[in-house]
């Protein structure tokens, strides 16, 4: 259980808390849609969708998302890629007591970006961002490695200042339904021209 533990991720309220460098701090804290600034700072952008099934979820994310203990959820993956090069992973975890009426789109979004939904819909109200570092072995890096391979992802924990991903997590509402996004950022993401829209909304 202590292993366990320890792979689980310390959530904060300040970005400060993590101990991001500026330009990654920059990022983390984007208040508008993140999309609209990945795609105003590339030429390309892509969603490359992983998957979109049921799993069990984790601890850490069963407390976030109001659930007594860890239950199956919707779970959907993708990489957010910037011409051609991927620049955050995101992890979307939706209780399965949500309805179609809570989240009408979700099942059908394909390769679309979820913050075309989440940030255009009047219906939607926004939590509180929190921050993390993620140390090895925790879930959401296991499902990283998978997902860009082992070589492209052992290049990026070498880029990063102490080998630990920055990440930001978010709850969403609609009607009676929530919503949890998880966004880890790659190194990658400081190489795009994101300042030119600075934490825009």
């Amino acid at each position: 259980m202590r292993g366990a533990s320890l792979r689980l991720a310390k959530w904060h309220r300040h970005a400060d808390a993590v101990g991001a460098a500026i330009a990654t701090r920059d990022w983390l804290t984007t208040r508008g849609s993140l999309t609209a600034r990945l795609v105003a700072s590339s030429k390309a952008f892509r969603v490359r969708r992983l998957h979109q099934k049921t799993v069990l979820c984790s601890l850490e994310e069963a407390r976030a998302i109001g659930l007594p203990r860890r239950e199956r959820v919707w779970e959907r993956e993708v990489l957010l890629c910037c011409d051609g090069q991927p620049v955050v992973f995101g992890h979307t975890v939706v209780p399965m007591s949500a309805t179609a009426s809570d989240w009408p789109l979700f099942s059908a979004l394909g390769e679309r970006s979820l913050g075309t939904t989440l940030f255009y819909d009047p219906l939607v109200t926004r939590g509180p961002l929190e921050y993390a570092r993620l140390r090895p072995g925790h879930p959401l890096l296991a499902r990283l490695r998978a997902a860009l391979g082992e070589a492209a992802y052992a290049a990026a924990e070498r880029a990063l200042d102490g080998g630990l991903f920055h990440a930001r997590r978010c709850v969403y509402r609609r009607r009676q339904g929530l919503l949890m996004v998880t966004e880890v950022f790659l190194p990658a993401v400081l190489d795009l021209a994101g300042a030119t829209i600075k934490n825009a909304k």
